[in-house]
């Protein structure tokens, strides 16, 4: 008992040199700074969107909103495609992301497995179309003479199979899952399948959540997809919706005579840009901290193997 409170008193009493007082404050001092070089845009868009046209227009918007005003978001909101931009780019998202996830876990156990025949003519090839494609062409003929053009698939099923998603996750499972923990499991007479369910997928939170989350963030920035394949307005994503608003709103100098007219509509130009940066960030913006935790652990996969 004496021993264990000398111990004590000793840690207590280890003072720390000026150095390290001196490199902990730089890096506090750093941090403070890359915090608010990284927070003050997200701050200033919000705060733009949330003020008036002559508050903008000015330059008087620094930190907070400036003659607070909704005017923005009615104008952005007011627009019907926008509800149906939206709830068609969840149901991109949501479906592309669960079967991107099916894929990519399917895929990936396998090419994991050793006794797997063929893995390394298949894990070749999925390398290899990573450096080349078909090209925009015999894809768009592909989607035609597959009868998916200007349908919900085709934002979904071309996307889908991702050779870096498929390669992260084999490396994953292979440098985190101890070989020894399937093969007591085949010995117990676990099938592939049980291997899968009970033993894979459990262990695989991270991976799951890091391609989950980089899967959606991609279906719902896309718009190039629903730029080339889909022509009927009702299936466009938020991402083209709100992008035909811009280009609807964008004025020709040339066709505008009155100077107050077009200090009002550059402002209001302005206004809606800002408006619709938060509309079309908010949703990835709450998901992210539930999923922040697991990007610690999915930028470490493959880094280290016991």
């Amino acid at each position: 008992m004496t021993a264990r409170v000398t111990l004590r008193k000793r840690r207590r009493g280890i003072r720390q040199p000026w150095s390290d007082y001196v490199f902990d404050g730089i890096s506090a001092l750093l941090l403070v700074v890359a915090g608010l070089l990284v927070a003050y845009p997200l701050i200033y868009v919000v705060s733009s969107s949330l003020s008036s046209t002559s508050a903008v227009m000015g330059g008087r918007v620094w930190l907070y909103p400036v003659e607070p005003s909704l005017t923005a978001y009615k104008a952005v909101f007011e627009n019907r495609q926008i509800t149906t931009g939206y709830i068609n780019s969840f149901v991109y998202t949501a479906l592309g992301t669960i079967l991107t996830l099916v894929v990519t876990m399917l895929s990936g156990f396998c090419l994991s497995r050793k006794d797997f025949f063929g893995r390394g003519a298949f894990s070749a090839l999925l390398v290899f179309t990573m450096f080349f494609s078909g090209g925009l062409i015999p894809s768009y003929l592909l989607v035609r003479d597959l009868h998916m053009l200007n349908t919900i698939w085709v934002m979904v099923l071309p996307g889908a199979v991702s050779a870096w998603f498929i390669m992260l996750t084999r490396t994953y499972i292979k440098s985190s899952i101890p070989d020894e923990l399937f093969e007591s499991a085949n010995l117990d007479g676990c099938t592939v399948y049980g291997m899968l369910a009970h033993i894979a997928l459990p262990l695989s939170g991270s991976i799951i959540a890091v391609v989950g989350l980089y899967s959606a963030v991609g279906i719902w920035n896309g718009y190039f997809d629903a730029f080339i394949y889909l022509s009927d307005k009702k299936l466009y994503p938020l991402q083209v919706v709100l992008r035909n608003i811009l280009i609807l709103n964008q004025m020709d100098v040339a066709a505008v005579q009155d100077l107050r007219d077009l200090a009002t509509r550059q402002g209001m130009s302005n206004l809606l840009k800002y408006a619709i940066i938060v509309v079309s960030s908010a949703p990835l913006l709450v998901l992210y901290p539930f999923v922040q935790k697991y990007f610690v652990k999915g930028v470490m996969i493959g880094s280290l193997k016991g």
